[in-house]
């Protein structure tokens, strides 16, 4: 039981440094929750995915360039860091976080073109669910949540101490 609660805490510290980044934990199910009920559906998490395309999609041409991805992000990373309680590092989190998505922009564009389609974007959410959706049921729940990131830390750990 102490194990427990000391991984749920590491877990939850962990969640927290990382609340700009959508597709872990307890930010995931924050994003993604449009009726509030603690968990996400398919359905919502579609939903959501879909308007954040379109307002990425600023000029409505059907497709999303890098400026237009970055400047839809950057507006959403102001707004989580602004109501976060961190003062010092929000600049650099936020430079960082800009960074990636820059980075994340390149490998969503899987043809290179300079222009990520819907189609291109749902295939990277369509994994995002499904990393998180650990029993595979079709919601995303904090038990599912916190199985991810346990997943994710352990695996983290084991290529930290693989390439020591």
């Amino acid at each position: 039981m102490k194990i427990h609660i000391a991984l749920t805490v590491a877990l939850l510290s962990v969640a927290g440094t990382a609340m700009a980044a959508p597709h872990e934990g307890s930010a995931f199910i924050h994003d993604y929750d449009a009726d509030h009920d603690g968990q996400v559906t398919r359905v919502e998490f579609d939903a959501g995915r879909l308007a954040r395309f379109k307002a990425a999609d600023s000029n409505g041409d059907g497709w999303v360039s890098e400026e237009e991805y970055v400047k839809e992000y950057s507006a959403r990373l102001k707004q989580q860091l602004a109501a976060s309680d961190r003062s010092e590092e929000k600049k650099m989190e936020r430079q960082r976080q800009i960074r990636q998505t820059h980075v994340r922009f390149g490998v969503l564009d899987k043809d290179k073109n300079g222009q990520m389609t819907q189609a291109e974007y749902d295939a990277s959410g369509a994994g995002a669910f499904a990393e998180q959706d650990n029993d595979k049921d079709g919601i995303v729940t904090a038990t599912d949540a916190t199985a991810t990131a346990a997943r994710q830390l352990a695996a983290r750990q084991a290529a930290d101490k693989a390439n020591r």
